[in-house]
């Protein structure tokens, strides 16, 4: 019956008023203009990734929590930090998960920003899988390929500089099993497998950059079928400046 009640209730007032979304690939700098977009029109944010709800999954899955403050104003942000490791995540619990967010945020007449690069749940969110579509301005940020390849790279290596095996090892201490880190996705499944020495470093780090590099492609593919399935998704070019990019935002949500 809870359910059912929120269901109404978001029909009632949530689907009145559009969202932004902000998608892309993998290091496209998603969550820096989200949260710059947020800090001008006073919005708030809704994490569109499968593995940021986890506690102390955070270098691993590109949290980057600091993106979130923009000249010392903490943007709110959620679903992000509310699920133990462990656990399990379906598309169908984001999308509960995501309409009680979002409709919270727009019950205290904020705007809503959903940011991310989960392309099926962005799609199951805004087409309403099992419930009522939610209407979106899209915004997308993709580039050049080689530039993409490279700003992945560069990330993966200062990743693994700066924690990333410390938060697997850690994972492990506390109990989280080796199959479920294989679950988690590319970072946690290849750290892991050097952690319990099936590979050493030099190939656990090629075989990690090659897989994340394959990830951002269906990540795109994804984001191409969206687009003939009928969602308009606005294009930033990866290139443009922080400025570029906002000033194109502002004049497709018309604002001055």
């Amino acid at each position: 019956m809870a359910d059912y009640k929120l269901i109404i209730k978001l029909t009632d007032m949530l689907f009145k008023q559009n969202i932004i979304t902000l998608l892309g690939p993998t290091a496209t700098g998603k969550t820096r203009i989200a949260a710059l977009l947020a800090k001008n029109i006073g919005a708030e944010i809704v994490s569109a990734d499968s593995r940021q709800i986890y506690k102390r999954m955070d270098i691993g899955t590109g949290k980057d929590l600091k993106d979130y403050t923009i000249d010392g104003i903490k943007i709110p942000y959620h679903l992000i930090d509310i699920e133990e490791p462990g656990r399990v995540n379906t598309v169908f619990n984001y999308q509960k998960l995501a309409q009680q967010a979002i409709l919270d945020i727009q019950q205290r007449n904020k705007p809503v920003i959903l940011c991310g690069g989960s392309g099926m749940y962005i799609e199951a969110l805004l087409q309403g899988y099992q419930s009522t579509p939610i209407p979106s301005i899209i915004f997308g940020i993709k580039g050049d390929r080689d530039e993409v390849r490279r700003r992945i790279t560069e990330r993966l290596k200062e990743r693994l500089e700066n924690g990333m095996i410390e938060e697997v090892q850690a994972l492990i201490n506390e109990g989280v099993s080796t199959e479920q880190l294989y679950k988690y996705g590319l970072e946690y499944r290849y750290v892991m497998l050097y952690l319990t020495q099936h590979l050493d470093y030099n190939t656990m780090f090629q075989k990690l950059n090659t897989a994340i590099h394959q990830f951002s492609k269906r990540q795109m593919t994804w984001f191409k079928k969206m687009e003939r399935a009928g969602f308009a998704i606005n294009w930033l070019d990866l290139a443009w400046s922080e400025e570029e990019k906002m000033n194109v935002i502002f004049k497709n949500l018309n604002i001055p």
